[in-house]
């Protein structure tokens, strides 16, 4: 009888000791290819004692606003400008955790098959979020299609524009939106993560494109009180592991390029 209680609190104490070891992360992602990578390491987080659930969404407001408010542990979508913009306009204090990888940002048409075929008054289609839109901005300056007051301005706006030669229109719109607008402009100024969702291939479709030097590295982000944490640290290096550098590589040749 003693050694079945002994045997019984034993095999208690272990799985507590095990139920303690594990912790549930759940992470914020938009779909490609931020979930996508998140889904490779999920076995090796698992391996870890990192249960990580994913939460996929659309947008680029809501994963910061539900990290701000505890209702997730993480994120992992974003530009440093962009999360910088946001805690300013909204009053959060998220911060970066890990620098994961880059998304050269490009731009797209079906009515032109380059720069040079656009005509006076064409119209061109930009994010209307501050940091994605002075990305845009800048990279067409880069382009010689336009002049800004102050080119390392990183939220520039269409009200920045100091010189616009071709008299261009400029169609601001949620990010999330620009791949549908591509028939009914004549440049589509479009972030990779949604070009890839609209089966679009910035290495080969982009008349115009950030090369790999581009300083926009997206970050897993967290807040001051869970950033470092034993699972978000886990999280952090597995999402910079050798494997996901490889998966990488192999999945969006170019499109996506690692940052570490």
């Amino acid at each position: 009888m003693k050694k079945v209680l002994l045997f019984t609190a034993l095999a208690a104490a272990l799985t507590a000791g095990l139920a303690q070891a594990g912790e549930k992360l759940v992470v914020a992602a938009t779909p490609v290819p931020h979930a996508e990578i998140l889904e490779l390491i999920k076995p090796a987080l698992a391996k870890e004692g990192v249960d990580l659930e994913i939460k996929v969404f659309t947008d680029y407001v809501q994963p910061n606003v539900q990290v701000d408010q505890k209702r997730l542990d993480a994120n992992y979508f974003q530009t440093l400008p962009y999360l910088e913009s946001f805690n300013k306009g909204k009053g959060t204090n998220l911060v970066t955790v890990i620098g994961v990888h880059v998304e050269p940002f490009g731009g797209y048409s079906k009515k032109v098959k380059s720069l040079s075929e656009l005509k006076d008054g064409a119209t061109i289609a930009i994010p209307n979020e501050g940091s994605n839109s002075g990305r845009a901005l800048i990279l067409l300056q880069k382009a010689g299609l336009i002049e800004l007051k102050d080119p390392t301005n990183a939220v520039s706006t269409p009200k920045d524009i100091a010189k616009n030669p071709h008299n261009f229109k400029f169609k601001e719109l949620e990010s999330a939106m620009l791949p549908r607008v591509l028939d009914q402009v004549d440049l589509d100024m479009i972030n990779t993560n949604y070009a890839l969702e609209a089966g679009l291939n910035p290495a080969t479709d982009a008349l115009i494109i950030e090369g790999a030097d581009s300083p926009y590295v997206n970050f897993l982000v967290a807040r001051p009180d869970n950033k470092d944490s034993p699972a978000i640290q886990k999280l952090a290096k597995a999402l910079t592991s050798p494997e996901v550098k490889a998966f990488i590589a192999e999945k969006y040749k170019g499109a996506v390029l690692p940052a570490f």
